[in-house]
This record gives C-alpha cells, structure tokens and sequence, in this order.
C-alpha cells in the first residue's frame, strides 16, 4: 500500500492510491443502498450497457461459485469470459477476470481516472465507484459473456443498473438483515429485484420464498426452477459418488463430485441450457474434476491438514458442517478458527458446528463492524465447548499453525477479513 497520503485524485497515480482516495471519499464499511448516484455517472457513458451476454447473479451464497462454475465452463467452449465479483481475498484486482486472469493495475488505474473525470460532483460510495471502473473495463474488453455478482441485495445494488440477458437468484437466507428485512420473505423480495420484465429468472434456492416466485409472475418472467425446470441429485455407486443433472433438453449422469457446492454448479449448468452453450460430457467432467474458488472449502495444506472457507452466514455454516462431517473420520480432532463480523447472526452460524470441534480458537475483527472474540465466546461458553480468545488474526494463525499436529484438522472460517489474513499468511511463508 503506498505510504502517501492521498487526498486528492491528482496525487493518484497507482491502483493502491486509488484504493486510498476512495476509501478516504467514502470508507467501504457505509453502505447506501440506492441507484440514483450511480446511475447518473453512468448514463453519462453509457456504462449500464455492457457487451455480449450479461448474466447478473444475486444470493445470499453460492454467487462466486455459480459465476466460477459458468466462466470455466464458457471459457472450456473457447469463449471470452469477463467476470465481476466481491469482495476480494488478497489483492484488489481480483474483483474483475477476464478469461480467467485477474485484470492488472494498470488498467484500473486508467478506468478509475475515467470514472473520476466521470462523475464531476456526484459523490459515489466505494463499491458503487468500483462496480463503474469494472463496467468501464469490461466496455473496453468486449468479453462474448460479463457475468456481475450482486453485492448486496439486489434491487438497489449498484450492479442492478444493467439490462442481464438472464437473472439468477442461487440461494435465499438470512444475512445484511440491517439493509434487506429480517426475514426470507423480505430478503427474498429485494433479490428479485434483479428480475427484468419478461426476463429469463433462473432459481436455484431449493426452497423459494413466496416473494421471489411472486415477483417472476409479476414481471411475466420465463422462470426456471430447480428441481421443477432442472433437476439434480447424488448418485451412489460402489466404488465412488458422483451426481447427474437432468435440464430441459440435455442430461448428464455420472459427473465428478466438484470442491463446490453441487446445487451451485447445477444452477450454472441452467443458465448455459439457456443460452445454448451447453458443454460437451468431455468439458463438463474435466472443468467439474478441477473447479475450484480460493476461500471455499480450500486446502492450505494438507499435512497438518488445514482448510479455509469464507462460510459467514448460517446457510454457508450448515453447508461447512456436512463437508466437514465427511472428513471427520480421517482427523482425530478438528479444531476451529473463527473470526466474524457483528452484524451477522453469530448464534445461528456457530451453534450447528458445535459438535464438530474439539477446540474453538476465536479471534477479534479490527474496524467498525468487526466482532471481538468475547462476544463469539458469549455465544459458545454456554455451550460447554472448550474455547481460546485471541485478539490479533495473524500472530494466532501463526502460533497455532506451529503447534498443530498431524492427525489435527484446523478450519478457518467466519468472514471473508479472517480468511484473507491467513491467506496472506501463507503467501508471506513463501
């Protein structure tokens, strides 16, 4: 990070300072919701039209791997692939790839100048400033496919200023309660809002609110549904575990087990049905036997054995237990790694993993919205769950990487912030 003190967009010169201006201009943590701002820098470039095919995913869980999952599956067919995520784990840049690889400073650089030159007096949050530099960038690409990852919610997300080809809601669960409603329902109103009027509506939450079914009837919506319009499941045979995938026209039986939620790369499989760029049984076995995410489910290593996953919500937690149930019986304990964000429900996220850890190391989030170990501990103490509190995220990873025995699992879970930091980690071990 650039030491200097940036205060204008003059002294702007690297990604890094850029990233200091803005967050100086508006701190990532205040969210406002609404499209009005945002809208208004991009009409004035027409930044809202992006080329090719547009598929714009919102949900609570499973955005980053559908999108992974269509991407690789596009590329394997030779097309060109730009996708928008956040957040990022290590490094900035990985919010936007193209065909795969994450886009270099000196590209953002230039479309952030465009975008401050751009919006004149119009004050941006951060995402909503960032979300205008991707679009800018994918303009400038012209990708065959831009596939956009909501932020957050969906119906005043920045990201909903664009006309998608197709909308995806992959799952539907509490979390961001503070912006998008205390319940299913609510949440699952303010997803829809990624839905366009006589739009293809792709719907993998195995159990849909009333609200998003409601909103896709109101809008005359081309809706697919999973286990109605497509239907997936495990099959088990002898030797190994595989799934089959039945859509409209096409089914495939008998494909590798993904490192990946399998309802997700279900779901990605009905968006290509409907754009017809289903793959070959060939591709699809071969990207499925090697997808994978940093930050789900990831091995950092195996012997000590630890994993990372960025499960921060109770639907992503109960998915962390059943993988996590699997690899029990290979470790003689499990040991975890937590640290979260108190804006999220902690009870109803750590509660169901009780029973599969040995030992709780829990540690303090810095910044506004972050959770100190205490309030993680006020939860679990009640539990009778054997707990240790940590107040820094990197020097206990380090310590407690070292002390780790070969037959121990150590899982690093909560928040996108606790992952990231032991990811940088390992990468400064190397």
């Amino acid at each position: 990070m650039s030491t200097t003190t940036v205060l204008n967009s003059q002294s702007c010169h690297s990604l890094a300072d850029w990233l200091c201006y803005i967050e100086q201009s508006h701190p990532v943590h205040q969210i406002e919701l609404g499209l009005e701002r945002v809208y208004a820098v991009a009409a004035r470039a027409g930044l809202q039209h992006l080329p090719g095919k547009k598929v714009l995913i919102a949900g609570t869980n499973g955005k980053g791997t559908t999108a992974c999952c269509i991407e690789q599956l596009l590329l394997a067919q030779g097309k060109t692939v730009g996708v928008y995520s956040s957040p990022h784990l290590l490094q900035f840049n990985e919010r936007l790839r193209l065909n795969g690889q994450d886009v270099p400073d000196a590209d953002w650089v230039a479309a952030f100048a465009f975008v401050e030159a751009l919006r004149q007096d119009i004050a941006l949050t951060y995402f909503e400033f960032t979300t205008l530099v991707a679009f800018r960038l994918l303009q400038q690409q012209q990708p065959d496919y831009c596939l956009i990852e909501v932020g957050l919610g969906g119906r005043l997300d920045a990201t909903n200023i664009i006309s998608p080809d197709i909308s995806v809601i992959t799952t539907v669960d509490l979390d961001h309660q503070d912006w998008l409603g205390n319940d299913r329902e609510s949440i699952g109103r303010e997803k829809a809002g990624v839905f366009r009027a006589a739009g293809i509506a792709i719907i993998g939450e195995l159990n849909p609110p009333q609200s998003v079914l409601q909103k896709a009837t109101e809008l005359g919506c081309k809706t697919i549904l999973v286990q109605r319009d497509y239907h997936y499941q495990n099959q088990y045979g002898q030797q190994e575990q595989s799934w089959q995938w039945q859509g409209v026209s096409q089914q495939f039986s008998k494909l590798p087990l993904p490192a990946l939620p399998v309802q997700n790369a279900a779901c990605s499989l009905a968006v290509l049905e409907q754009f017809n760029m289903q793959p070959s049984p060939q591709q699809l076995n071969r990207v499925l036997a090697g997808l994978t995410l940093a930050g789900r489910m990831q091995w950092l290593q195996k012997q000590p054995a630890i994993i990372v996953d960025v499960a921060h919500n109770p639907q992503s937690a109960s998915y962390l237990a059943e993988q996590l149930l699997l690899l029990k019986p290979r470790f003689r304990r499990i040991l975890a790694f937590v640290g979260m964000l108190k804006d999220k429900d902690i009870q109803q996220t750590l509660l169901p993993l009780t029973p599969l850890f040995e030992q709780w190391h829990l540690v303090s989030l810095k910044g506004v919205r972050g959770a100190t170990a205490e309030q993680l501990n006020q939860v679990l103490a009640p539990q009778g769950v054997l707990t240790q509190l940590h107040d820094e995220t990197q020097s206990a990873y380090q310590q407690l990487q070292q002390s780790l025995q070969s037959d121990e699992l150590l899982v690093v879970f909560g928040s996108f912030i606790t992952v990231s930091a032991v990811l940088s980690c390992h990468q400064e071990a190397k």
